[in-house]
């Protein structure tokens, strides 16, 4: 739940303003890191052994800070700045490199027991963890829809998951005599359910207050929905008296690095609905719009684009092929595209095909 709610957060956040964008991944950072730590602390409270045990409050603290401070600065590296394949790589190593240390220490404030580890153990844990997390991130980040978050979340899951246990099978334990040593003051089992039922609530308050998981209607985005301001960073209803352009100017705004960049209309291969917020495939990249879909097609007239589903736009001339299924069909792109096939829904099939004459 953790990692569905730190990866729902930051779905779109590249378009926000600075301020708004540090807000959503200090919230992601904090639901994600958490989730991480919390998973293992409650796995740590689950050990039996044959001696009383318990944890060193400070040291367990900040075992979970490394936690959310080293999944705050991935999802930096994620957020601000050009999102490239060596960037995620990055950012999975380094929440690769974060799980372990975060497991380290707050091993290491176990009370009346000491935990021995293994070369071999420690090796294996951080090795195992650096893949997961580095896969985790590349499903989560290649492509930013609903099913990479999903598939995201699971990456995430078994990351953590996997390291820890991996982890417990390369560690041993001892006994540690300490005076007057009088055990927790809290049960293990108390402590477990009051950290799982504060990690579900934070995770639950944040998704209801800030994740937006659901691409809009056909239309819905411009007509009952804000369009974004990128220069205030707050909703604004677009004007309805405002004339069209005139049919030459053809450039589409969209938001890289803090700055309005825009892009002629013939370079944009597709256009796609993501939420509250609207991605252009153009030269081999994505980007985010602050135009709505109904925006672009009243802004656009004459360029040749057709929408050929309530979610997708496509430009004629980058389309490579089509190829119908029963009711519906695909249309794809060529080669060098970020995006590779769009759909065509049945309503819009009869027009696509009149358009290719096939």
């Amino acid at each position: 739940m953790a990692g569905f709610t730190g990866l729902t957060l930051t779905r779109g956040a590249s378009a926000l303003p600075a301020g708004r964008r540090q807000a959503v991944v200090a919230m992601s950072a904090f639901a994600l890191g958490g989730g991480i730590w919390s998973m293992h602390f409650v796995a740590m409270l689950g050990l039996e052994l044959p001696i009383l045990f318990y944890y060193d409050p400070l040291i367990t603290m900040i075992s979970a800070l490394i936690a959310i401070l080293i999944v705050g600065l991935a999802l930096l590296l994620m957020h601000f700045g050009r999102r490239t394949r060596p960037r995620i790589v990055m950012a999975g190593v380094l929440v690769g490199l974060g799980i372990p240390a975060m497991h380290y220490t707050g091993m290491s404030g176990m009370e009346l027991c000491r935990p021995v580890y293994s070369v071999g153990g420690i090796a294996t844990a951080v090795g195992l963890s650096v893949a997961l997390a580095v896969a985790a991130f590349w499903m989560a980040y290649v492509r930013r829809d609903i099913r990479s978050i999903v598939f995201g979340t699971l990456g995430f899951g078994v990351a953590v998951f996997a390291v820890h246990f991996t982890a417990m099978a390369g560690t041993q334990f001892t006994i540690v005599e300490q005076a007057g040593a009088e055990g927790p003051r809290i049960s293990n089992d108390t402590l477990a359910f009051g950290v799982t039922l504060a990690a579900f609530l934070i995770s639950g308050a944040f998704l209801m207050t800030g994740a937006t998981v659901a691409a809009p209607e056909d239309g819905q985005a411009g007509a009952d929905m804000p369009a974004p301001d990128a220069a205030a960073g707050t909703a604004t209803e677009v004007p309805q008296d405002v004339p069209a352009p005139a049919t030459g100017d053809t450039r589409i705004p969209y938001e890289r690095d803090g700055r309005i960049h825009f892009v002629e209309a013939r370079m944009v291969a597709a256009i796609r609905a993501e939420g509250h917020y609207t991605v252009i495939y153009f030269g081999g990249e994505r980007a985010l719009s602050p135009w709505s879909m109904s925006e672009i097609e009243r802004r656009l007239p004459g360029t040749g684009m057709i929408r050929t589903h309530r979610s997708y736009i496509v430009n004629p001339l980058h389309v490579s092929g089509f190829e119908r299924k029963k009711d519906t069909g695909v249309v794809f792109f060529e080669g060098g595209a970020a995006i590779t096939k769009a759909p065509v829904s049945r309503s819009r099939l009869s027009a696509v095909r009149a358009l290719f004459g096939v």
